[in-house]
């Protein structure tokens, strides 16, 4: 299931979406949200033009919305159910680890994005440049 040709094994690497070989963004993970969000423009690996047309990763914010709610609406729950905090209590919880956990979010939205308009392609002549 987390082989290189999943789907899952490209996105929580962040590869190329058709070679699942090639970084998708120029720095390592890091906090600030600049660098962690910079792009490269091609795979180095099949050379697949990431940026598909001018503002194409907007979509991603879409993407990102779902996982922040779906981690808010994670995080209530942990508060609640296990940790027994009060309302005000689990929404602050919920607001410091939305916070946190926004370096991620807009890298794995990126990357949710961009995989659902380009196909893996194993065989390397049918890939497209």
């Amino acid at each position: 299931m987390f082989t290189k040709e999943s789907k899952l094994y490209s996105i929580f690497t962040s590869k190329c979406p058709q070679c699942h070989e090639g970084a998708f963004f120029e720095n390592k993970f890091s906090f600030n949200v600049l660098k962690t969000t910079q792009t490269k423009s091609h795979c180095p690996k099949c050379n697949l033009k990431y940026m598909r047309e001018p503002s194409f990763f907007y979509g991603a914010m879409y993407v990102g919305y779902g996982l922040s709610v779906a981690l808010a609406v994670a995080l209530y729950i942990i508060s609640v159910v296990f940790l027994g905090l009060t309302m005000r209590e689990s929404l602050f919880v919920i607001a410091i680890g939305l916070f946190a956990l926004a370096p991620w979010s807009l890298r794995i939205s990126r990357v949710i994005w961009i995989h659902l308009f380009i196909k893996y392609q194993k065989d390397e002549s049918l890939r497209k440049k």
